[in-house]
């Protein structure tokens, strides 16, 4: 819910190395995101790699609820960015949840610093850090 994109995997799973993948997930059984959440994760424990070998799977949390103007928005810290040496993750104002998550990251990637950015105002566009990244149409800008 909040999704404006019917599940676009930047906001549900990433790889974090060839081996690791981050599943968001929904601790509140009462959200509305929890059953669909869990449905997620059965289906991506059930990959298995080239070689036939199942991945390692990192739980994220979900931030709770963002709204603005009545309106859920799709936030997540799955929709994260590497770069040289360090993961930028978007980060809500929801203490608890931001804190687990940037946690739950900097575990998973030792050698990466892993650096929380509030996007509460940027997620009011319906999308965080990964979508601000992508690619710009040839012509477009100029």
């Amino acid at each position: 819910m909040g999704d404006d994109t019917d599940g676009h995997v930047d906001d549900l799973a990433r790889f974090l190395d060839a081996r690791t993948i981050v599943v968001a997930v929904e601790e509140d059984p009462k959200d509305e995101n929890y059953q669909i959440l869990q449905e997620n994760l059965k289906r991506v424990r059930k990959l298995k790699d080239g070689a036939g070998r199942a991945f390692d799977i990192v739980e994220i949390p979900m931030p709770g609820v963002v709204e603005f103007d009545g309106q859920r928005l799709p936030a997540t810290y799955v929709n994260f960015y590497f770069i040289n040496g360090a993961l930028l993750v978007p980060t809500y104002r929801h203490r608890k949840n931001d804190k687990t998550a940037l946690e739950v990251l900097q575990k998973a990637l030792p050698g990466r610093k892993v650096i929380g950015i509030d996007c509460t105002e940027l997620i009011w566009g319906l999308g965080a850090i990964h979508c601000l990244t992508q690619q710009m149409p040839r012509g477009v800008g100029r």
